[in-house]
C-alpha cells in the first residue's frame, strides 16, 4: 500500500480508504471481518459521516460497537467523518451549533475523545465563514479534531471558507471514476468549442487548484459510472472498457476492481481512493490497485472508453 502525504498536516496516509456508509445492516462480526480485511491490505484509513445509516450516527455507532477500539489500537488507524448535511430537511448547516454538535456525536457513538479529520459534508450555500472558523477553533483547541477538510467543495468556496478559517484545509472529498471525471475531463477539452466535455462543471479546476494548495483529494464512488446506471465494472452496459479493464487485469494479474482503482492511483496528484464496498474481497481485490504502474497509454485508453474526447 502506497503512502502519501494528507494535505499539509504532515501525516502520511493509505492512497485507498474504507468507506463505511453501508454498514448499518450489517452483523458485528461482519464488520470485523471488513476492517480485518482492509487492515491486512494496508488500510488503516477509515471515512464516515454523521448521516450514514438509517439514523444519525448509526453507522458510526455499529463500526464501534463491533471494534470497540483500546486507546492503543485506536492511536493505529485514522477516522474521518463528515457533517453538515441535515437528514431531516434534506438542507445544510455549517453553523457554529450544528458543526460542534455533529462532532460531539460523532465522538459519542464512535467511542473516541478525537477525530483524526473532520471535513463539512458538500457546501452550504448559507455558509458564514466566521461561524465555521469559530466551530474550528473550539474543536482544535479542545483537541477533539486534529485536521479539517471539506467536501464537493469549488475552489472558490474554499477560498471563501479560507478569508476566516485559519486551519488548513487537507481534504477535499470529489466524485470521480473512469466514468465519471468532469474534474479531469474538462481541463483535457478547455478551448474546445461545440464539446459537452469542455463546459466547466467542477467549479474551475478544482483538481489542479487542490494539487497547487496542497489539499489531498479523495475519490467517492470511484466504480460508479455516474450516469445512472450504477457500477460499470462488469456491466453489460460498458462492453469495451470492461474488457479493456479485463485484459489489463490479466496482463498485470490482478483483479479488474483494482485497475479501476490504478487508474485514479496513477495520477500524479495523489489522490485517495474511497472505497464503500462491504464485500471484503472487494476491498482487498481494490487495495491491489494501490501502487500498480499503468503506463500513459494505458491510462489514456481507459479515459476514452470511459467515455471522454481526446483533442
Amino acid at each position: 500500500m502506497r503512502s502519501i502525504p494528507l494535505g499539509a498536516s504532515g501525516q502520511l496516509a493509505p492512497n485507498v480508504v474504507l468507506g463505511l456508509m453501508r454498514i448499518a445492516d450489517k452483523s458485528d462480526e461482519a464488520i470485523r471481518e471488513l476492517v480485518r480485511v482492509a487492515r491486512d491490505s494496508g488500510i488503516d484509513f477509515f471515512d464516515h459521516a454523521d448521516i450514514y445509516g438509517g439514523d444519525v450516527h448509526e453507522c458510526e455507532k455499529r463500526f464501534a460497537d463491533a471494534l470497540r477500539l483500546t486507546p492503543s489500537e485506536r492511536e493505529k488507524v485514522t477516522i474521518q467523518t463528515k457533517a453538515g448535511i441535515v437528514k431531516e430537511g434534506p438542507y445544510f448547516d455549517f453553523s457554529y451549533e450544528h458543526i460542534v454538535e455533529s462532532v460531539e456525536g460523532s465522538l459519542r457513538a464512535l467511542r473516541t475523545d478525537y477525530l483524526d479529520l473532520f471535513l463539512l459534508h458538500r457546501p452550504d450555500a448559507l455558509v458564514e465563514p466566521e461561524e465555521v472558523a469559530r466551530a474550528f477553533d473550539h474543536l482544535e483547541e479542545s483537541g477533539k479534531v486534529r485536521s479539517f477538510g471539506v467536501s464537493n467543495h469549488t475552489p472558490r468556496q474554499i477560498d471563501l471558507l479560507k478569508t476566516a478559517v485559519r486551519q488548513p484545509i487537507v481534504a477535499n472529498q470529489l466524485q470521480l471514476s473512469i466514468m465519471h471525471a468532469p474534474i479531469i475531463a474538462q481541463g483535457i477539452a478547455a478551448n474546445m468549442l461545440n464539446t459537452e466535455q469542455a463546459v466547466n462543471v467542477d467549479g474551475g479546476g478544482v483538481l489542479e487548484y487542490c494539487r497547487i494548495n496542497a489539499i489531498t483529494v479523495q475519490t467517492w464512488s470511484p466504480f460508479q459510472s455516474g450516469r445512472g446506471d450504477g457500477v460499470f465494472l462488469g456491466s453489460p452496459a460498458h462492453p469495451e472498457l470492461n474488457a479493456a479493464i479485463d485484459g489489463l487485469a490479466a496482463k498485470y494479474a490482478v483483479p479488474s476492481i483494482a485497475i479501476a482503482t490504478a487508474w485514479i492511483t496513477r495520477h500524479p496528484a495523489n489522490m485517495q481512493v474511497v472505497v464503500g464496498s462491504t464485500t471484503p474481497e472487494r476491498v482487498s481485490g481494490a487495495a491491489q490497485g494501490s501502487e500498480l504502474p499503468l503506463t500513459r497509454a494505458e491510462w489514456y485508453e481507459l479515459f476514452r472508453l470511459g467515455g471522454h474526447k481526446l483533442p
